[in-house]
């Protein structure tokens, strides 16, 4: 689903106008954006949590070439389901 889908979606089940929903959206988007940035966790009742992970250093190597890397610790994006999403998703 794209943006403009779930947009599509949003205004249909709500009644909202589309250029409504899709300011909501940016604003949603901008605002979860910024406190990943400061390091906090986001919690959605229902549907679950998205926080932000350190990944620590490593050591890569290339298959093909057997060359060896060092690649950067990082922050990572990490999102765990609710366990009522979890069963939706596996009724199906």
């Amino acid at each position: 689903m794209t943006t403009k889908e779930l947009i599509s979606a949003i205004a249909q089940e709500t009644g909202m106008r589309r250029n409504d929903v899709a300011k909501l959206m940016a604003a949603t988007t901008q605002a979860a954006t910024e406190e990943l940035i400061n390091g906090n966790s986001i919690q959605i009742q229902n549907f679950g949590l998205i926080e932000v992970k350190k990944k620590n250093e490593r050591l890569c190597v290339h298959p093909r070439s057997g060359e060896r890397k060092i690649v950067p610790a990082k922050m990572q994006v990490s999102f765990k389901q609710n366990p009522i999403l979890k069963e939706s998703i596996n009724k199906k």
